[in-house]
């Protein structure tokens, strides 16, 4: 996955959306925000690349507290920064490639199950 930067009034472009799976869009005053799969990014945009993500299962009640620090807990610990990104129905955490496998040690170690 990658994590890119576009000018706050840029079109969304449909290059986010060609990699099939898992994008993301977010819009503020300061930027225009995607995350996307890497593979799906043109050369010449301001990006992150190399990010994995995991998906915790859900649907998540709104009502639900603590799910993602449980998850971000572990994580900071284990000294693995992430990526959060909240949908309607559920939470994603990405990390580093270089992370994954201190990552999946620090989740299964606090309790979590973690499909590989």
């Amino acid at each position: 996955m990658a994590v890119c930067r576009l000018a706050p009034g840029s079109e969304i472009p449909e290059w986010a959306f060609s990699g099939g799976g898992f994008a993301s869009v977010t819009r503020t005053a300061d930027e225009l925000s995607l995350v996307c799969a890497e593979s799906a990014v043109p050369d010449g945009i301001q990006c992150e690349p190399g990010w994995r993500i995991f998906k915790i299962e859900g649907p998540l009640d709104f009502a639900l507290t603590g799910i993602l620090v449980s998850v971000a807990q572990p994580l900071a610990e284990a000294g693995v920064s992430i990526f959060a990104i909240s949908t309607y129905d559920t939470d994603y955490v990405m990390v580093k490639e270089q992370d994954l496998e201190k990552a999946v040690r620090a989740l299964e170690a606090a309790g979590h199950w973690v499909k590989r």
